[in-house]
């Protein structure tokens, strides 16, 4: 097999293949994908062993054919993405570069992005991997031309996190270590302008959830949120997804937190679980109404709202969508309404 590697060439997640043309297929209810997700490969895959993710070094299979949440990301080479980007202007709003725990990944991050940044006026984001960096990557990261910044802390729990990406994994990332570059990334980016990821179901109590949203609230940040999803071959294939409930009241959880709407410190809980979000039930209803907490959460296009809405990312595509790639329409509203208080 040809082995391919970062920075000439690049993984595409099927969404993105499928929107520049690389891809055959469609996309349910006429969603349409506003981000381009990109993703570093290397032969040797990624160092890291988290316990959920398709990439992990432990996963059976060649690193450029395992899937990664759950969907292809065919390999393909960058100067050919890039081009298709440039011909497509308009199309979409923003490009997403993740990196991969590997040594060469820093250097090959600021290469990719110089080069979409030379041929796109396109916005680009970095999904980065605080194991590996330090200030200075940053700084360059933002010179090559990306203004956001996105951390997958994952797990909303120390021990959580420690059992499936650190120690216990047995995989390099320590809890510590990524809430202190989340505070570095954001002294260097600004407020606001750096992303935390959070997995709800991963053994947390949606009170646990929600205090690290509002801790990343507090700190100047904003969280996109997903819904765990398991991906087979990894040690938690046979985790199920959290009940639709849980994920419904972390999803408006979310929003009331990142809006600004409330606080956590005024939600009320029975045995860890989300009972009331303390801001009164009209206006609840106007938020639930509005469809908006349900949609992606991601970082956001030139006029504001969510560019990279991932389509089907943790969920399959079919009447069971759990972050909808598009706003709400009033039957979906409909379901959310009676999802959002099932146990």
């Amino acid at each position: 097999m040809e082995q391919h590697s970062s920075p000439e060439h690049v993984r595409l997640s099927l969404a993105a293949a499928m929107t520049l043309d690389l891809a055959p297929g469609l996309f349910y209810r006429n969603a349409r994908l506003g981000c381009i997700n990109l993703l570093l490969t290397y032969p040797e895959g990624c160092r890291a062993n988290c316990a959920y993710c398709g990439l992990s070094r432990g996963r059976p299979g060649e690193y450029d054919e395992k899937s990664f949440i759950r969907v292809a990301w065919d390999v393909y080479a960058l100067d050919e993405v890039v081009a298709r980007m440039a011909a497509r202007a308009g199309g979409f709003e923003r490009a997403c570069v993740s990196m991969v725990t590997h040594p060469r990944a820093p250097g090959d991050m600021v290469e990719v992005v110089k080069r979409i940044r030379a041929r796109t006026d396109v916005l680009i984001s970095v999904l980065i991997t605080p194991t590996l960096l330090g200030r200075e990557d940053l700084v360059a990261f933002m010179e090559a031309g990306a203004d956001r910044v996105g951390i997958a802390i994952d797990a909303a729990r120390e021990d959580i996190f420690d059992d499936m990406r650190g120690r216990g994994a047995p995989g390099p990332h320590r809890w510590g270590r990524y809430w202190d570059f989340f505070a570095e990334a954001l002294d260097v980016f600004g407020e606001g302008m750096v992303g935390s990821h959070f997995i709800v179901g991963l053994g947390e109590t949606e009170a646990d959830m929600a205090r690290a949203m509002q801790r990343i609230r507090d700190m100047g940040g904003v969280t996109h949120l997903f819904s765990f999803f398991a991906e087979p071959g990894t040690r938690l294939s046979d985790l199920p997804q959290p009940p639709i409930g849980q994920y419904r009241r972390m999803q408006l959880a979310r929003y009331i937190i990142d809006e600004g709407i409330g606080r956590e410190d005024d939600f009320e809980y029975e045995d860890g679980t989300l009972v009331s979000y303390g801001i009164g039930e009209e206006r609840l209803s106007e938020i639930v109404d509005s469809g908006l907490p349900f949609m992606t959460s991601g970082c956001p296009g030139p006029d504001g709202t969510v560019a990279c809405n991932r389509p089907y990312a943790n969920s399959l595509p079919g009447p069971n969508i759990r972050n909808f790639p598009f706003r709400p329409e009033a039957g979906d509203i409909e379901r959310i309404r009676r999802e959002l208080w099932v146990r």
